[in-house]
Order: C-alpha cells, then structure tokens, then sequence
C-alpha cells in the first residue's frame, strides 16, 4: 500500500495502535513508511517508552521534566541494555552461516505466588534451568536464610514498582542474573541483600530501601533506573568495571557508593560488553552553560547583581595628563612665586588642559627624556597604538579562558584521563538528601557523568591514591565541602558545576594532584577552592566568581598550579596565599573581588605571573605580613583601592608589572603597627572590615578558614599535622633570585590616583629601574624609612604633584634616575642620603629643593655639569660651590625657588 494514499496525519492515528514489534516490521518496507514510523516519535513512541514496566523516563531521576532528544532512541538504548546479562554465550568462530543454525535457548517461565505453580521464591530456584524467568506476583517475599543463584536466571514482578518486595540475603554463584521491577528489604540476619564476588548482575527499576550490595571482583554490575534509599548502599570491591545508569541515591548514612581497592587483573565476560556500552554514551565534551563572565572588556556584567563595574573613562584620564604639552628642556626665570606648588591647590588649566605656569618657560634647551633607558615603554608601537605605559586608558581586552576541548589537547595526561572507563562508571544519576554520594580509596577507580549530588554532607570523596573523572556534574547545597581530594589520590574534574556549598567546592590536601579544569565553581558559602597540607594540582580555565570567602585559598604548602581562570565577584579575596602556602599562579583574571585580587600573608610565598588583577573594589596584590613572593609581568589597574599594598615586614620581588590606573596609590609600602595609616585607607571607601593588619593582623576571612579547616572531616579523627610533613622546596621555585631586602624592579606604575610609589616602612627596600609617570600625585614619596631605601635607575615622568618627596629622618640613596617633566619640583629632599648622578630636566618646579634639615651628600654624573641658580644672589654656581654658598643663604632659599639647570659641556 502507498503511503500517498491517504493523508499523512491519518497513518499516524492508524500507526498508534501497533505494537512494538509491528512498528518494526513497518520500518523495514521501505523508505517512506520508514521516515512515517520515525514521524511517531513523540505520540507513538513515547507512549511505548513510558509504558514499559523495565525502565522509567529517559531523564529520571534528576530531570524528568525534560524530553529526550529521541523517545525512539531512549528505548532502543533501553532495549540494547536490557540484554546485556544475556551475552555470555560464546561467539562462534566458524562460518557465520552457522549463525542461522544455532539453536536459540528454551526459556521457560515459573510463576511465584499464591495459587501459583510455587509459593517461595526458593522453591522457584530450585527447579530452574539455565536462563529461566522467575515472575513473582504481587506480594511479600521473606527468606530465613541466604538464598543461593547458582545458574543464570531472570526474577522479575509483576504489577507496578513497589508490589512484589523480597526480604532476602541472595548470593549469586553463577556467571549472570538478572533483577526486574523488584523492591529488595533486608531481611533480619543479614543488612546485605545481595553480592557476588564472580558473576555479573543486571538490576533494572528496583528499588533498595535499608539494603546494602556487595560486588567484589571480577565480579561486574550493571544497574538502571534503580532507587537506593533509607540508608541503602552499594559497595564495590576491586571491580574492572560496573556501571551505574539513571539511578537515585537518596537518606544514605554513608557514602551512597563505595569503590574501594585496585582493579583486579582478572575479568569476566561482562566487561568488553560493559565498555561497549558505556561508550554510547555521548562523549563529546559538552560545553558548561555560560556564567556570568568577567567581561573581556573592562568589567563584566554582575552574576549576583551586587557587584557593579567602575571602568575608568578615557577623557577623564585625558584631563588628568594635562593636554598633550611636552617641555624639553629647562631656563633660568626670575617670575617664580613664593608658593610650593607640590604643596599646593592643583594648578589651573586652560581650554586646552594645558598647564599656565608652562607659559613660562622658554625653549633653550632640548634635553628630551627619550634618553633614559625605560624611555622604550612609552613610545608608540609600529601600529601606531599606544603601549600599556603611556595609555591614559585601561587595557581594554582580558583573555578568555579555553575549552575543555583546547585544554585536553594541550594536556596528553588528561586526555587519557577523560577517556578512561575503569572502576565504577556512574552517569545521570541523583545523590541527594544523605551523608556522602560516592566514595573511592585505595587506589579504586571512578567515572562520574552528567549526575547531580544535591543536599549532601559531602559530594565526593576520593583518597589513598585512588583516581576520579568526573565531567559535566553538579553538586550544590553540600553542608561539607563538594569534592574532596587528599592523600595522593588524582584524577579529572572538568566542565562541572559547584556551588552553593556549606564549605569549599573543592578540598585539596595531603598531596593530592588533581587536574581541575573548565568547571564553575561559585555561590559557596565559603572558598571556592581550598589547597592545603601539601595538596597540589592544576587548576586551569575555571570560572570561580561570587564566593564568599576567597576564590581560591592556599596554605600549609599547598603547592598548585592556578592557571588561565576567571576569579571574579567574589566577597572576599580572589586568591589567598597564607601559612606557608605556594603555588604558581599566571595568565589569571582575578577581577571585581571585594577584598584584595590577590592576598598573601604568614609565609604565603607564591609564583604570581602574568595576571589581570582589577576592578577590584580594594586594593590589587596585598602582601601582609610576612609574605613573600615573586609578583612578575603582572597587569594591576582600576582597582579602588591601591594597586599593590605590601607591609614592611614582607619580603616581596615586584618584577615587570603594569601597576596603573588604580584610585589610590600605585605601589604603598606601610609600617605593622601603623594603626593610623590604616585607619585613613580604610576610611576612603566601604566594606573595608578587616583589611588592614591593625589589630589582630589577619583578615576575617583568612582567619577563619584558617583556622576552620582543622575541624572539617574530624568525625572520622583525622589529625592534620601539617607542620610535621611539608615537603622540600621543588623546581617552581628554582629560578627566583634570593634576596633579604623587598625588591621592586622594571615595573611600570602610571596613571595612579595617588603616589606612584608610596613608602612609609621601617625595613629596607631596594627600587630599581621603575617607570612611575602621569601619576596624580607625587611620582614617588617617601614619608618613613628607618632603613636605607634605594631608589636606581628609575624613570620618574610627568607626574601632578614632582617627581620624588622625601620626609625628613628618612634614609634614601638616588642614584642614576631620570627625573623629568613633574608638574611641581623634581625632588624635594628633607632627609637622610645622596643624590648621586640623576637627571633632573624639565620640572615645573625647583629641580632639587633641599630643606635646612637635610643631611645630603650630591655627586654628579661625569658627563653632564649640574649648575644651579641662587636666586638671592642671581649667581650661577656648579653644583658642588652651590652648597658651600648655600649656607649663607638657607634662609632665603627656602622661601624662594631654585631652577636646575642641565647642559652639555664642562
């Protein structure tokens, strides 16, 4: 019959009424009536799919509420899976025409009930032959003692789910069974209900209530669309491989799966057949759905609508710069105020935004700054672009973070890890309301697929060397930690989502080395990572955003490599290195957090490279007390507070970082106990609690999970000793230069709010070979330094406020700067030192303004003479007659001004 002959819509009313197996002989007409029967998929063929008594929606127990892609599929899938403890018959090695002359297998089927053939189902057992179906009718079945399976049978109810229920303890002894539509109880001698430490078994819609299995290998498992409630469990042992498909685990006492132990050499039949089907399942890498993204332009939309960006206008730095003006050079001018314009308001600007006191000065020396060696930084690229140091805008671009997919194939080690089948395979299924969700140690194996683990103590806790992947699962609203990791276990945690739990969305410890990758890990109630006691691992193109406490947090030597994440909108700090905490941490974008981007502190002593740390609503890199570090080719802008903030006690190495654009200071150096100083930076804007090292010393929440982490886990009576076991030194640390004196060198602090560099610190410091322009106030001001602070070789550029400030009792050596163009004098020195071969050109002010309190010592550079102008006696004196005259005159020169003047020759 044509299937044109009668309108399509009326062979699918007529088609609805065939069975199973008539649709298929449909398909196999011809093309057209095979595309018509595929047409049925969602009348049809979900009527069928939902009708059979051996499975449930497609999409249960985590979403039901979702269709599959294809009812027809989900029961093919179904179907396929369904006969797998059937395939244990060995493949025929000859002609495969014998294959139509194999005699097919006699099944009979007994029946279990009252008024059947046999009331117990041992009576049923006992008379069974190989592959033999065993239908128990609705009722209770209850055993005294362990019921034996010693040849391949099927026990299936008959009715609805939860009409047939057996109270028995059945020990399998054959090579394969199967369980169908069953409610297992435990029955009084025994909480066991089933095991086999051989065979494999197939569960399908069953349910466990208070029940546990045991599978020990070679013994496999296979169980579908099961339901293991009321403290029910199941526990493998030494397993190759078991598979666990659409299954809900719910009021466990314990871990709802346990995989314990090593895969044992030995197989059964049922594992190639297991493997094949665990690759049906999809392997391709699903993408995660989009979070809220820290932007890759200034600022990202807020996830959590608490967070707002500030971006920093171009004009508004415009006006800051002061036009385009440029002076070459220096002149001798007799119309100098008596005011200090260093001191003073802020000066007045035309129209054009160019300085009045510019208009002054005359062109008779061309001496420009492109000269001193970081001059490089600021001169246009061969595109014509601006580079980052001489841009009065923020970067406007952050990397993205990559795929799983561009991930695996620049790691060799994970890629072998995501297609890894060993152990126990468990996808789609639904762990919730419980203790634990699944369990591994001693080096036992696991895969976890697309499952949710929802109000749990715990989601997963891997162990003693043994190795987890799990791709594409949520777990949230966990009272512990999500997933836990310690003592040398590893594995492949990617494209999951974390959050909302009680405690770190991930636990490293005890050197643990996971690979942690493209997961979404946000919304905890504490940090969203946690590495501590030697934990290790690589944690790389994560999103990590609205946490409450830090993003990631390292201590107690923990050792990983953080790489490539977005660190964002979190409440706390983005990343927190504390108590001896490690780590290599580059090519991050830590942005929008509410504490500082990066905070170290009590011996954290990380690697920090090529981060984007900004629109924090703090400061941008905290080092506290007793931090240390290597801060390198880091780019530190726009946040509120300021870029770098480093307590005198800290021994840090600042190396090569663009520290630019922040509201406040570029780079601040305090004193411990300066209680004052802080009281002021955290007065100018809100939410600043705890930032400081007044008081206690220690942020809120660094305390805390400091010193919290102890009491997670203690019910089991773990002792974390971790000063008793830290590892040596390894090879991230190899290359850092040693050093005893806090370094800042090759860093480049422009456009700052405040003071490029701010120092008021008690201990030494060594600055080198900075480029520190277009700051708003003083390029660099020293207000406190009880030890000696060397400032070499460092470019200071047409900052608002003059080029160096030194207060009086500091102890400051200038050596080999260039000090050019500074809208107010180009030093101003009141305390203790040298100025030794500068270049001080072009300075709106005094080239050096001395106080009568200075105690300085000028050497100047062979190749230039530096003459200065006595404005009380309008003599012209060399530098070194200038001071022995100016004892004559200190009165007056420090009422009036003084004008460097710099020129070739003798």
């Amino acid at each position: 019959m044509e299937v044109g002959s009668l309108p399509v819509e009326l062979w699918r009313v007529i088609l609805a009424y065939l069975p199973l197996p008539d649709l298929g002989r449909c398909c196999q007409v011809c093309r057209a009536w095979r595309e018509l029967i595929l047409s049925l998929d969602s009348t049809r063929w979900r009527q069928l799919c939902l009708g059979c008594s051996e499975c449930r929606h497609p999409n249960w127990p985590s979403q039901p509420h979702l269709e599959p892609a294809s009812w027809r599929e989900a029961l093919k899938q179904h179907a396929l899976a369904s006969r797998t403890w059937t395939r244990n018959v060995p493949e025929l090695q000859s002609s495969a025409c014998l294959h139509f002359f194999r005699r097919r297998k006699d099944r009979k089927v007994w029946h279990v009930g009252p008024g059947c053939e046999f009331e117990t189902l041992r009576g049923a057992l006992g008379v069974t032959g190989p592959y033999d179906r065993v239908v128990l009718h609705p009722g209770v079945y209850e055993e005294q003692a362990e019921v034996a399976l010693k040849v391949p049978v099927e026990l299936v109810g008959l009715g609805r789910l939860g009409e047939v229920a057996l109270l028995v303890c059945i020990e399998q002894q054959c090579p394969t069974a199967r369980l169908c539509n069953l409610v297992f109880m435990p029955p009084w001698f025994s909480t066991v209900v089933y095991k086999t430490s051989w065979g494999h078994v197939q569960m399908d819609n069953c349910n466990f209530e208070g029940a546990q299995l045991q599978i020990r290998g070679p013994g496999t498992c296979q169980a579908r669309f099961c339901s293991f409630s009321q403290g029910s469990s199941l526990h493998l042992f030494g397993v190759f491989l078991s598979l666990l498909d659409s299954c809900d685990f719910s009021g466990s006492d314990t871990a709802s799966v346990t995989v314990e132990g090593p895969p044992v050499s030995e197989r059964n039949w049922a594992c190639k057949h297991l493997a094949a089907l665990a690759r049906t399942f999809p392997s391709g890498f699903i993408s995660a759905p989009k979070a809220p993204r820290a932007g890759s332009t200034g600022g990202p939309n807020p996830a959590g609508g608490n967070a707002k960006k500030e971006p920093v206008g171009t004009e508004e730095w415009k006006t800051r710069m002061g036009g385009d003006a440029v002076c070459h050079g220096t002149v001798i001018e007799d119309g100098w105020s008596d005011g200090d314009c260093s001191e003073g308001d802020d000066e007045k600007k035309d129209a054009k935004g160019i300085n009045t006191a510019k208009k002054m000065f005359t062109l008779d020396y061309k001496i420009p700054y492109d000269h001193h060696g970081l001059a490089h930084l600021l001169k246009p690229r061969e595109d014509g672009t601006l580079p980052v140091a001489s841009s009065p805008a923020p970067p406007p671009v952050t990397p993205e973070p990559l795929t799983l997919q561009e991930e695996l194939e620049r790691d060799p080690e994970a890629q072998m890890m995501a297609a890894s089948t060993l152990g126990c395979i468990v996808r789609r299924c639904l762990f919730r309301d419980g203790k634990g969700g699944v369990h591994l140690s001693n080096y036992g194996q696991g895969r976890l697929e697309e499952n949710v683990f929802r109000g749990l103590n715990y989601a997963v806790r891997c162990i003693q060397n043994a190795t987890i992947v799990m791709l594409r699962n949520e777990v949230c609203e966990c009272c512990a930690s999500g997933v836990f990791l310690r003592l040398s276990a590893q594995g492949l945690i990617a494209e999951n989502n974390i959050h909302s739990n009680g405690e770190a969305g991930l636990d490293i410890r005890k050197g643990a080395n996971p690979i942690i990758l493209c997961n979404k890990i946000h919304s905890g109630l504490r940090s969203g990572i946690v590495v501590l006691g030697n934990g290790r691992g690589s944690i790389r193109s994560n999103l990590i955003y609205n946490n409450k406490e830090a993003g990631v947090y390292i201590l107690f030597s923990g050792n990983p490599v953080v790489s490539g994440n977005h660190i964002f909108q979190g409440q706390a700090a983005g990343i927190a290195i504390n108590e001896n905490g490690r780590g290599m941490i580059t090519e991050n974008v830590i942005k929008e957090n509410q504490w500082g981007g990066v905070d170290i502190r009590r011996g954290g002593d990380p690697i920090l490279r090529n981060n984007y740390i900004c629109y924090g609503f703090s400061d941008g890199v905290v080092v506290g007390e007793r931090g240390r570090g290597l801060i390198e080719g880091n780019h530190v802008y726009c946040n509120k507070g300021c870029g770098v903030w480093v307590m005198s006690s800290s021994l840090p190495q600042l190396l090569g970082n663009y520290i630019i654009h922040n509201c406040m200071y570029g780079l601040a150096v305090f004193c411990r106990k300066d209680s004052e100083n802080m009281e002021s930076r955290e007065g100018n804007w809100p939410g600043r609690e705890g930032i400081g090292e007044a008081g206690n010393g220690e942020r809120r929440g660094v305390e805390v999970e400091g010193r919290e982490a102890h009491e997670n886990f203690n019910e089991e009576g773990e002792l974390f000793a971790w000063e008793s076991d830290l590892d040596s030194e390894d090879g991230r640390h190899s290359a850092r230069r040693s050093i005893s004196v806090a370094l800042v060198e090759s860093n480049c602090l422009s456009y700052n709010g405040a003071v490029g560099l701010y120092v008021k610190s008690s201990e030494a410091m060594n600055v080198f070979a900075n480029l520190v322009n277009s700051n708003r106030g003083p390029g660099i001001a020293v207000l406190q330094s009880s030890q000696l602070t060397r400032l070499v070789t460092n470019c200071i550029l047409e900052n608002d406020r003059g080029g160096v400030t030194v207060e009086k009792d500091c102890r400051v050596e200038l050596r080999g700067n260039g000090i050019y163009e500074n809208r107010g004098h180009g030093v101003r020195f009141s305390g203790i030192g040298q100025i030794v071969e500068n270049d001080v050109v072009g300075n709106y002010g005094n080239g050096i303004q001395v106080s009568s309190s200075a105690d300085i010592k000028v050497n100047l550079k062979p190749v230039f003479v530096f003459y200065i102008y006595c404005p009380y006696c309008t003599s012209v004196y060399k530098c070194s007659f200038f001071f022995l005259h100016l004892r004559s005159c200190v009165t007056v020169f420090s009422q009036r001004k003084a004008v460097a003047l710099l020129s070739w020759g003798q």
